[in-house]
């Protein structure tokens, strides 16, 4: 994996249509680089009304629904444990991908936390992530906890 990159949902969807081609005219795509998705929904709509799907350029798809919330909150979803060992098989799973895609609705929060743990995971700094942005803690220490614990 190259690079890891953190968008909102509707950022997420203009980067996967602009590998899109036509049937059988993969060579029209306007971008041919490989990626997975990392796709975070909320859990209190039922997500997002769409999801993604692999294709020629797409090697993986994670669906996660939990909120962007630090601690129960009642008619929400929690990040558990659970899904932090999804996430990390999956970034495991997936490190021949070119890009790795997380998004979640608003880009900035949740999808944050994955992406700075998934670069920290491949060894990298993920400091800008916390001076540029707002990462969700609960959901970033998680991640790290399971992470570590398997080391």
């Amino acid at each position: 994996m190259n690079r890891v990159m953190v968008k909102s949902v509707f950022d997420a969807f203009e980067y996967v249509m602009d590998h899109y081609y036509p049937v059988g005219l993969e060579e029209f795509a306007e971008r041919l680089d490989s990626y997975a998705v990392i796709s975070i929904q909320d859990s209190h709509n039922g997500g997002f009304g769409f999801t993604f799907c692999e294709n020629a350029f797409c090697q993986g798809v994670l669906t996660l629904c939990f909120d962007d919330i630090v601690q129960p909150v009642e008619g929400a979803v929690l990040f558990d444990r659970q899904m932090a060992q999804q996430i990390i098989d999956f970034i495991k799973a997936h490190q021949d991908a070119y890009t790795l895609l997380v998004h979640c609705f608003g880009g900035q929060s949740r999808s944050a936390a994955v992406g700075a743990f998934a670069v920290r995971m491949m060894g990298e700094d993920d400091s800008p992530y916390f001076h540029q942005g707002s990462p969700n803690r609960h959901v970033y220490d998680t991640l790290v906890q399971v992470w570590e614990q398997q080391k």
